[in-house]
């Protein structure tokens, strides 16, 4: 039997999105707050909020509008799916191990890995499990993709570009997936 979410409440996923653009801003006039809450491997033991306070820190406009996107349309319909607690342990479990994936397999400790992506990505697993046949546009591809085709092209792709952190995506990815196929076993789920 599936659990239902009958109340379903935005605030969360527009806390994350207004602390994230308020930081963008913050970062745009002081840039030195990114080597104060970016995740850098050779400093982690002086700076261990890191781990979590790089999820709110991103490298541009584009890389901010992207994620804060994605976080509004994932997030919005995983909260609908699993209930507002568990999106958000599934959000920072997934950018953490993220985290975790970019300690340990980035090319340089002096590197600086920013973004929600490891979190954004998680969401993403989630929601490839729970709803495989979903269909979903992503721009500028005219007709509608499954999401699975959506997630996993994306970290495929974006794993290819230059300074992207793909072990923190995959971290994240790896987390989703996971706890996506718990919950689906659990049911902790309506849809």
């Amino acid at each position: 039997m599936y659990k239902s979410y009958r109340s379903f409440n935005l605030t969360p996923i527009w806390l994350l999105i207004g602390i994230n653009l308020l930081l963008f801003i913050a970062t745009s006039i002081k840039p030195e707050l990114i080597f104060l809450f970016g995740l850098q491997p050779a400093s982690l033991l002086a700076k261990p909020w890191t781990i979590v306070t790089n999820l709110f820190i991103h490298g541009g406009i584009g890389h901010i509008i992207a994620n804060m996107l994605t976080l509004y349309f994932f997030g919005s319909f995983l909260c609908r799916l699993i209930g507002t607690r568990r999106f958000l342990i599934i959000y920072f479990s997934g950018g953490i191990l993220g985290n975790i994936f970019y300690l340990f397999l980035s090319p340089s400790p002096f590197s600086i890995a920013v973004g929600a992506s490891g979190a954004i990505f998680a969401l993403g697993g989630v929601l490839t499990v729970l709803t495989p046949r979903l269909r979903v546009f992503i721009f500028p591809i005219p007709v509608p993709l499954p999401l699975w085709v959506a997630v996993i092209g994306g970290f495929i792709i974006l794993s290819f570009f230059p300074h992207v952190a793909w072990q923190a995506h995959l971290g994240g990815l790896v987390l989703g997936l996971g706890a996506g196929y718990f919950l689906r076993r659990r049911r902790y789920f309506r849809f």
